[in-house]
């Protein structure tokens, strides 16, 4: 992660999180993938981020304990991620929220400053 990282975020969305999200994402004009629809199901947390990390993805989820235990191991060992999105859950039927919030964040927040950095998507109302 050396090279200059694009201006806008790319995210690559948790497979806890519904696929249906990433492609709502993509018809918006950005880029997001999902974990299900790559083949990435049922991988460990670490993988997840090393793929996330791999392809200068953000990387989305509901997971907080896990994913804030894990970019504190990455910065004790000296490793860098694109950044890790984390949110409360929401429903389906909460998607259209959980639409315009991840739009205000992309819209609001470089790929540059998201670099090793924890944010919450609830920080975006």
């Amino acid at each position: 992660m050396a090279e200059q990282i694009s201006l806008y975020v790319a995210l690559y969305i948790d497979e806890d999180i519904t696929s249906q999200l990433a492609a709502l994402v993509s018809q918006r004009g950005f880029r997001a993938v999902s974990a299900v629809d790559i083949g990435m199901s049922e991988r460990s947390d670490e993988e997840h981020l090393a793929y996330a990390t791999s392809q200068r993805m953000t990387l989305f989820t509901y997971n907080e304990r896990d994913f804030v235990e894990l970019a504190r191991k990455w910065t004790k060992e000296g490793r860098l991620h694109a950044g890790i999105l984390i949110s409360d859950q929401f429903s389906l039927r909460q998607m259209g929220e959980l639409l315009r919030r991840i739009l205000n964040f992309l819209d609001r927040v470089t790929a540059d400053e998201m670099v090793n950095v924890v944010r919450y998507l609830s920080d975006f109302k």
